[in-house]
């Protein structure tokens, strides 16, 4: 198979230029809705290696992807991460290299990351009252994440955004405070709609509240759409001219959610994952040991891509195999 062939497509349409690729399972923090009681080790931990994923974005670049999402569990937590970094960016045809990131590691080493090659960095904050974001990751280290926010805004990255899981707490706590936030920050404050696992259903009957209240809000204080890029991911968001920043949302639970997805999922262990939300995966990693199997590498993947549903089955509560988001990097 050549490998300058069309852009990955699916039976439904969809066409493919974002790769979201974890790199480790291990997060050392315990979010209440995603590792109450921590990250525990179940089995080896033998994740990509740096030259396995250099094979692998290798591949999926020849078929037109631009765009790699480095996440966990934390993916800084590797010690390699950096080396992950140089070895992405340098792949032909991948025009930005993001991660999402808990920010505990960034404020030491967002220079040097950003001279590695990352262009995007997404922050995880749920919340910016020190007390509630401690209670929610299990770490008094709110002020240490927003230094290095700060530090990646002075650094020149091409975006720094900021994911915040909607909470019922959040949601009565109001919006204000973000505006607030964001009014001279330029960066995007996402807040994504919890999502149902394996592992949390107590949690989710007790914390989950829908979209909508956000965007009501929005609507009602003078928040406007923004006209979203091809390759960007599932957020809705929306400006305002009297800030710098942008607020959004993530919305997994709205009708035709799933209509635009651009997005693959390779995990830590190198298994292809057509949805976030699915079963099992394609494994790559046995065509990841040698330069000569990419032609291979690349039958596969595309093969795959007539196994992609059209959406995912959250409405109905089934969440596939997830067990949590660490898991797989969300």
């Amino acid at each position: 198979m050549a490998l300058d062939a069309a852009p990955m497509a699916d039976g439904f349409g969809r066409r493919f230029h974002y790769l979201r690729l974890s790199v480790t399972e291990v997060c050392n923090f315990s979010c209440t809705y995603c590792l109450p009681n921590g990250w525990k080790k179940t089995g080896p931990l033998s994740f990509l290696t740096v030259e396995e994923i250099g094979r692998l974005v290798a591949g999926f670049s020849g078929l037109g992807l631009s765009k790699v999402r480095l996440t966990g569990g934390e993916p800084t937590v590797r010690k390699d991460f950096n080396a992950i970094i140089q070895t992405v960016a340098a792949a032909p045809g991948v025009a930005k290299v993001a991660m999402t990131t808990n920010g505990w590691n960034l404020a030491r080493h967002a220079v040097d990351w950003r001279a590695s090659g990352l262009s995007h960095i997404n922050v995880s904050i749920d919340s910016i009252d020190p007390e509630t974001f401690h209670r929610i990751t299990g770490h008094d280290k709110l002020n240490q994440v927003l230094t290095g926010l700060d530090l990646a805004l002075a650094e020149g990255f091409s975006a720094v955004k900021v994911n915040a899981v909607l909470l019922r707490e959040t949601a009565e706590a109001g919006f204000d405070g973000w505006a607030r936030f964001v009014r001279d920050r330029p960066v995007a404050v996402r807040f994504i709609e919890l999502m149902k696992t394996t592992d949390n259903d107590e949690y989710f009957a007790r914390h989950h509240v829908k979209a909508q209240g956000l965007r009501d809000w929005l609507d009602q204080n003078g928040w406007t759409p923004a006209p979203r890029a091809f390759d960007a991911g599932p957020a809705l968001e929306y400006r305002h001219p009297d800030h710098a920043g942008a607020i959004g949302l993530i919305a997994p639970y709205s009708p035709g959610f799933c209509d635009s997805c651009n997005r693959l999922r390779v995990t830590a262990r190198g298994k292809l994952r057509l949805c976030l939300f699915g079963d099992g995966g394609v494994d790559l990693r046995d065509l990841l040991q040698d330069d000569d199997d990419r032609d291979l590498l690349v039958q596969r993947i595309v093969s795959s891509l007539g196994g992609k549903s059209a959406g995912h089955a959250l409405a109905l509560g089934r969440s596939g195999d997830l067990r949590n988001l660490a898991q797989l990097g969300g």
